[in-house]
C-alpha cells in the first residue's frame, strides 16, 4: 500500500506525483489535495491555517477528519504520521509539502525518523519535493537506484554512524566512523546504482538537482 501525506507547503514545491492508494491531508495540505483533484481519505491537524469556509470544505469532503487542539505537544505532521502508522503500519509513505518555508519545520520533519516511535518505520518513509528525494536507512547494506532527473547524491548521517562504506559512486568511503551528524554532499552516481553499508546510526540518502 502506498500513502501520500500532504502538509501545508506550497504546491509549487511538489514533485510530479504518481498514483497513491491513500491520500492524507495535514492541516492546509488537506485543502491542497482537494484542489488537485485527489480523494481525501483522512484530514488531520488543528486546521488553524484554514478559514471557516475552507475548514467546512475539508470537513464535507474528507472521508475522516481528526481535529487536534492548536496547543499540543506534537506538530500536525507528527500527529499525521503517528496516525498513519497506527492505521497502516506496513505501508510505504511519501510526505510532500514538508521541506520548504520555516527552518524549524524542516528540521522537525527531517528528524522525524529519529523518534523511537517512528524509527522502526524509517525505511518506509520518504520526504519529497521538486528538487529532492530523501530516503531513510537503518543499519545494513543497501543498493540504491539513480532516480531520473536527479544529479546529486548525498549521504547525510543524522546521528553518529559506525563503519560507513560507500561504493559505486563518484566519491568513496571505506569503514569510516562518523562521530557527529555529517552530510557527505555532492556525490554522484557513476552507473545506475550505488551501494553503501553501515553498522550503527541513521542515514538520510538525498538525491537532488539544482
Amino acid at each position: 500500500m502506498t500513502i501520500l501525506l500532504v502538509a501545508g507547503g506550497k504546491p509549487e514545491t511538489w514533485p510530479d506525483l504518481k498514483q497513491y492508494d491513500i491520500y492524507i491531508g495535514i492541516d492546509r495540505g488537506a485543502l491542497y489535495i482537494l484542489a488537485a483533484g485527489y480523494p481525501l481519505t483522512l484530514a488531520i491537524g488543528d486546521f488553524d491555517s484554514l478559514s471557516q469556509e475552507e475548514f467546512d470544505q475539508v470537513s464535507s469532503q474528507a472521508k475522516t477528519i481528526i481535529q487536534a487542539p492548536p496547543e499540543k505537544d506534537d506538530t500536525d505532521t507528527q500527529l499525521a504520521l503517528a496516525e498513519t502508522l497506527r492505521r497502516y503500519p506496513e505501508a510505504t509513505i511519501d510526505l510532500i509539502g514538508v521541506t520548504g518555508g520555516r527552518l524549524d519545520h524542516l528540521l522537525a520533519n527531517l528528524w522525524l525518523v529519529l523518534e523511537p516511535r517512528f524509527q522502526p518505520f524509517a525505511g518506509n518513509i520518504r520526504l519529497l519535493d521538486h528538487q529532492n528525494s530523501i530516503s531513510f536507512y537503518l543499519p545494513g547494506s543497501y543498493r540504491i537506484r539513480h532516480e531520473a532527473g536527479m544529479k546529486y547524491l548525498a549521504y547525510c548521517c543524522l546521528t553518529p554512524v559506525v563503519n560507513l562504506t560507500l561504493e559505486g559512486s563518484k566519491y568513496l568511503l571505506n569503514n569510516m566512523d562518523v562521530s557527529q551528524p555529517t552530510s557527505y554532499a555532492s556525490n554522484e552516481f557513476i552507473t545506475e546504482t550505488a551501494s553503501f553499508s553501515f553498522d550503527a546510526g541513521v542515514i538520510a540518502v538525498i538525491q537532488s538537482r539544482d
